[in-house]
């Protein structure tokens, strides 16, 4: 029997769009790139060869068109894991539920969802205006603890070995997770001869205490960075701080999506840098990622 999703779990707008993207199934393609500034869509679609929707609804902003003839979705997510989950969710259940019947369809759509972001570099060979993509994520802000069987889509180990070395505080803080991006993303995205590097990164549930920045309230944890920084496993070294990547990938996991977050460095917490003017570079990695995605 096929699940039914009643109207307070999946709310649709008389208009038969999703509740908070405001867009309809059809204005949605297979191929989404995604970003946390409304205005960079605009950015996103100016390099569009034509364009089929323009819709903005709050920090959501969608604008679907073709590239070159692939069929493209730029939209924005907005600040942090808790609007990946809107977003994500939204976008799914457009392709993959009959918004008509309300039941799942037989037969679903893996989409690719490729994040293009901003962070905070923290390492040596992350200075300002590298880019970065993220074979891996951590969660430290716990929005896939609340799905069912996160451990078939974890990295187990290196979530121990991560903890450990942290010295993680499970009483005072969300467990944190660890999610793979997508291979087949991963390969046909990196492009090294065009300044990128892979890493790992972590996705934090603020931006000033949770990433280690402190104004007026002190730290519960001052050397948080430093061990960070330190950490080690099978070759793997964390790399960058943003608020959203680790969302993007553990849900894209569950859902059968491809997903993968490739960021540019606006600030490096090593040196003590940043770099307030980056949005002209951005586009650099927007052409990059059109081109390959």
């Amino acid at each position: 029997m096929k699940k039914t999703f009643p109207p307070s779990e999946l709310i649709i707008n008389p208009d038969n769009s999703s509740f908070h993207l405001h867009i309809t199934p059809e204005q949605v393609a297979d191929k989404i790139v995604m970003c946390g500034d409304p205005e960079r869509v605009s950015l996103i679609a100016s390099h569009f060869d034509t364009k089929e929707c323009d819709v903005q609804s709050r920090e959501f902003h969608t604008i679907t068109g073709t590239y070159k003839g692939k069929r493209i979705t730029a939209i924005s997510h907005g600040i942090g894991c808790d609007n990946i989950d809107i977003v994500v969710n939204e976008l799914d259940a457009l392709k993959n539920i009959d918004f008509a019947t309300r039941t799942e369809k037989d037969n679903l759509t893996s989409m690719e969802m490729i994040r293009i972001g901003t962070c905070g570099g923290l390492q040596e060979n992350t200075p300002t205006g590298s880019f970065i993509l993220s074979e891996k994520c951590i969660g430290i802000e716990g929005l896939i603890n609340y799905y069912a069987d996160r451990e078939k889509i974890c990295d187990l180990d290196f979530e121990k070995a991560f903890t450990e070395h942290l010295g993680w505080d499970y009483h005072n803080l969300p467990a944190p997770y660890v999610v793979n991006n997508s291979q087949e993303l991963i390969d046909r995205i990196y492009a090294p001869d065009q300044g990128m590097v892979k890493g790992v990164t972590i996705s934090c549930g603020g931006f000033y205490g949770p990433q280690g920045r402190e104004l007026r309230i002190p730290l519960a944890d001052p050397q948080r960075n430093e061990k960070i920084c330190s950490f080690e496993y099978n070759g793997h070294r964390i790399t960058n701080f943003e608020m959203e990547s680790a969302a993007l990938a553990g849900l894209s996991a569950h859902l059968g999506h491809r997903s993968l977050t490739v960021c540019m460095v606006i600030a490096n917490r090593i040196a003590h840098e940043a770099n307030t003017g980056y949005k002209n570079q951005i586009d650099d990695l927007i052409q990059i990622v059109l081109d390959r995605i």
